[in-house]
C-alpha cells in the first residue's frame, strides 16, 4: 500500500482515511457483464459514471486486482448492468471472486451478446472505447451502442459502506418523479 503526499503540506493521505471521506459520496451500483470464449463473465462495480452525450460515453473504474476485467476487456464489449433497488444479493453475488458467478442467475443477451440481468434500472451496452492507467485501477471508457431503462424501478444506492435506499424528494408525484426537482447547473467545465 502506497501513501499519497500532498504536494502542497507534505502530509500524508492515508487510504482509510481517503476511503472514510469519498465514502460520504454515494454512488449506484453496476454489474459490468461480457460473453467471453469461457461463456459470461461479470463484476460488481460502485465506480460508474456517464462520460460524454456526444459520442455517448460512459466510464468505470476496475481494479488491478480483478480477474474478471481482463475477461472482459478481451471480449471488446460489455454491458453495464445499473442494479436496482432489491438486488443487494446479487451485487454481493457478482462482488465474489473466484466463483462461477452466472450459476443459477437467469439473465438474456444484451444486442452483443452481454448478459443482461432480470429487473435492473437500466442496461448499457457498449464496445471498448478506451483504458488508462488510474493508480490502482483501470479508466475504462465504452461508446454506448444500445441502452434501455425501467421506468418504475428505484436503483441501488451504496453510502457509507453499505446499501441505502432514496427517499422521495418532498412533493414528488412518484418514485422517479423530476417534477419537483431543481435544475441541475450548467456543465462548466
Amino acid at each position: 500500500m502506497s501513501l499519497a503526499p500532498d504536494v502542497r503540506t507534505g502530509s500524508i493521505v492515508e487510504p482509510v482515511v481517503l476511503r472514510s471521506v469519498l465514502g460520504r459520496f454515494c454512488s449506484g451500483v453496476v454489474v459490468v457483464t461480457a460473453m467471453t470464449p469461457e461463456g459470461p463473465a461479470g463484476f460488481t462495480c460502485q465506480s460508474f459514471a456517464s462520460l460524454s452525450l456526444d459520442p455517448p460515453l460512459v466510464a468505470f473504474f476496475a481494479s488491478h486486482g480483478s480477474t474478471t476485467w481482463p475477461r472482459i476487456r478481451s471480449a471488446g464489449k460489455f454491458c453495464i448492468n445499473i442494479l436496482a433497488l432489491g438486488h443487494e444479493e446479487l451485487s454481493t453475488w457478482f462482488a465474489l471472486s473466484g466463483t462461477k458467478k452466472f450459476a443459477g442467475v437467469p439473465w438474456r443477451p444484451a444486442p452483443s451478446g452481454a448478459p443482461v440481468l432480470p429487473n435492473v434500472c437500466a442496461w448499457v451496452d457498449c464496445r471498448l472505447e478506451a483504458e488508462y492507467p488510474g493508480g490502482d485501477h483501470h479508466i475504462v471508457v465504452g461508446r454506448v451502442q444500445a441502452l434501455e431503462s425501467a421506468d418504475e424501478s428505484l436503483p441501488l444506492v451504496y453510502y457509507r459502506g453499505g446499501y441505502r435506499a432514496l427517499t422521495p424528494h418532498a412533493g414528488s408525484t412518484g418514485p422517479n418523479s423530476d417534477a419537483d426537482a431543481p435544475a441541475a447547473p450548467a456543465a462548466d467545465h
